[in-house]
């Protein structure tokens, strides 16, 4: 009599463990994370991934510390201007899209395929997710990482949110993160008294922030910032903000 293991039962014990251990692992993954996202439905963010890497990697040309201004204010502190016009600049379908604007991906990839310098098309819930949570720097895994937390975001967090989190944790400047340090700093007003060529102004720094310096607009910028207002109007300007949810 054969009293020994059979294989075919012992392969299929292994095969039920891993299988197990990886469901495991996801749900685990997926606590951590929802644990990351939901709560900031309601709650501010004190910070972001990225203020705190800038935080110890910031320095002005005498190899000084360049401190990190930084100051929450609420939606309704925030003006209309602003918000419109961080639309027009990064996002203007931000609205009816869930997270990723495919049709601004595929005229990015046919410009690189035409030998036009590849350029970004990343929503601003794209934005606010690598902002938010992860590194710079481009890999794969980031933008994978990156997908996964766009898509909670949306789940989670109501249009108008997102706009909110994006506006205070966008970097204008060297060490200067959110719409209210940065109509201080280039102003010297508040976020909720930016008026509209201000709002647009702002929004030329956003792709390259310690590139384009808003105490003196090139003019490219002049030529950005008269763009960004052109299209404010034809989106609307601010009635615009009527096609964000009301969550």
């Amino acid at each position: 009599m054969n009293h020994g293991v059979n294989p075919d039962t012992s392969s299929r014990s292994v095969a039920k463990l891993l299988v197990k251990g990886i469901l495991s692992v996801i749900s685990l993954v997926i606590l951590v994370s929802a644990t990351l996202v939901v709560p900031l439905r309601w709650i501010n963010p004190p910070t972001s991934s990225y203020m705190i890497q800038q935080k110890y990697s910031l320095q002005n040309s005498s190899g000084e510390a360049i401190p990190i201004r930084h100051k929450w204010v609420d939606w309704d502190q925030i003006s209309d201007y602003a918000k419109v016009a961080a639309i027009t600049s990064e996002d203007q379908r931000f609205p009816e899209h869930n997270g990723f604007d495919f049709e601004a991906i595929k005229k990015a990839w046919q410009e690189s395929q035409r030998g036009d310098d590849l350029r970004g098309a990343s929503t601003i819930t794209q934005q606010v997710a690598k902002n938010l949570y992860l590194w710079q720097g481009r890999s794969y895994l980031r933008k994978g990482i990156e997908a996964y937390f766009t898509g909670l975001i949306e789940l989670f967090w109501s249009k108008k949110r997102i706009l909110e989190i994006y506006l205070n944790i966008a970097e204008f400047g060297p060490g200067i993160f959110g719409v209210e340090a940065a109509a201080r700093t280039y102003f010297n007003s508040s976020a909720a008294d930016l008026n509209m060529p201000e709002s647009a102004l702002l929004m030329t720094a956003l792709p390259s922030p310690k590139r384009y310096d808003l105490h003196n607009p090139s003019p490219y910028m002049i030529e950005r910032r008269n763009w960004i207002l052109r299209y404010m109007h034809l989106l609307g300007n601010t009635v615009y903000l009527d096609r964000l949810d009301n969550g």
